[in-house]
């Protein structure tokens, strides 16, 4: 048995799990050790008992059987407490699960517990006065970024392999670009919002904290796919993962606007930014910088509050 939870990715887990190399009962024990050790403060809530049930049942013929997988707080699972990072809720428990989560457990995923977040997700940093400060595994003291930090914490600080995230304003991205991470932002839809869906802002998107593409690219073969509940689902596209290859970089078009407009960036920010660009020109594409002004919808994103579709 190893001390330490495994450090590559979920899908080459699952391989070791297929091959007997490691077990999900072991993997599991790994990952709560590590979680109790930690000053990351990525975890805030542990659900051990269902998980060691969930871990000892686990069938590794399924796309992410027996993986410890972390929960953003901000995202219902049945049975856990309902608190969006704020004091002004009293943790009661939630009634539903999201429908992207339901998909993930019917894929064999092992539900470990909550993840830290902004309280409601309003910043773009993990910390609320419920649980805290999350931590930057590359450095104590430093962000995490957010709202997905404590997701982004826990995969990128060795303690789970992948946690899903959710990205309206860059809540996916930044703590990804933070922590070492792929943060992708998928396109509105692919992955059902449901049971109870979020008309607004339809900016808003779920997706995971991942250490690698075709992790990424395995969670959207079981999460994403219309579903009756979210009437702004799209339709299931398959092949993610199989579909997954390279291309030649020359020929594209790139647009390079490292402030949007409306961004504070620092210049040796920007900088890096520059020498990425001459990178990918030498690759052979065709980069152009351009000026941006996006209007800035962050407060007005914030005021308004979101409208839910339940369930009949």
């Amino acid at each position: 048995m190893s001390d330490t939870p495994w450090q590559g990715d979920a899908c080459s887990l699952v391989d070791a799990f297929r091959s007997g190399e490691r077990s999900p009962v072991e993997e599991l024990d790994a990952t709560l050790a590590t979680i109790d050790s930690s000053e990351l403060n990525a975890f805030t809530w542990l659900d051990a008992d269902a998980a060691r049930a969930q871990a000892a049942t686990a069938d590794v013929s399924l796309p992410f059987g027996g993986v410890p997988m972390g929960v953003k707080e901000l995202t219902p699972v049945a049975g856990w407490p309902e608190t969006h990072c704020s004091l002004a809720f009293d943790g009661k428990p939630y009634d539903f699960t999201a429908t992207h989560v339901t998909r993930l457990l019917d894929a064999g995923a092992v539900a470990v517990g909550q993840c830290n977040a902004s309280e409601f997700g309003g910043l773009n940093v993990s910390v609320n006065r419920l649980h805290g400060v999350t931590h930057n595994p590359w450095e104590h003291g430093r962000t995490a970024g957010g709202s997905s930090g404590g997701s982004a914490a826990a995969v990128a600080g060795g303690q789970v392999t992948i946690a899903t995230g959710g990205d309206g304003g860059g809540s996916i991205r930044i703590p990804g670009g933070f922590c070492g991470l792929l943060g992708l932002k998928g396109t509105a839809g692919r992955i059902p919002r449901g049971p109870q869906t979020e008309v607004y802002p339809l900016t808003v998107v779920s997706g995971c904290m991942a250490r690698s593409v075709r992790d990424a690219a395995r969670w959207y073969d079981v999460t994403a796919g219309y579903d009756s509940r979210d009437p702004y689902s799209l339709p299931k596209v398959e092949g993610w993962e199989r579909d997954l290859g390279t291309r030649e970089l020359r020929g594209l078009r790139v647009a390079i606007a490292p402030d949007l407009g409306v961004a504070v960036v620092r210049p040796e920010v920007e900088q890096l930014v520059r020498e990425a660009a001459e990178l990918l020109v030498r690759g052979g594409t065709y980069a152009r910088w351009v000026r941006l002004g996006l209007d800035d919808l962050g407060g007005a994103a914030v005021a308004t509050a979101p409208a839910r579709l339940r369930e009949p």
